[in-house]
């Protein structure tokens, strides 16, 4: 890998981070604010709907952010460009698979 690809890719997860940690900054201070209005509002706790709703939002988004890197996810990734590539190609357009 060249030392542009390797920076690319730094900085690719770089910002898929800072993604991720914008987003869970968002929800933690509007789900905040959203409790004490709720709160002002008389406490129904309608708030928590919200927060469940968001929150199921937010672990999607670390799952996908945090289980991206994992090893078995590129191994299942590869695969998958494999099996995709032997499909394009046709049979026997590849000897080397």
């Amino acid at each position: 890998m060249t030392q542009d690809a390797r920076y690319a890719e730094a900085k690719k997860r770089v910002e898929e981070m800072k993604g991720f940690y914008i987003h869970l900054a968002i929800y933690a201070v509007v789900n905040i604010g959203l409790f004490f209005l709720d709160l002002a509002d008389g406490g129904g706790w309608w708030f928590f709907w919200v927060t469940i709703g968001w929150g199921i939002g937010v672990l999607a988004h670390a799952v996908a952010y945090f289980f991206e890197s994992a090893k078995w996810a590129k191994r299942w990734e590869k695969r998958k460009i494999d099996e995709f590539m032997r499909d394009i190609d046709g049979p026997g357009m590849n000897p080397a698979r």
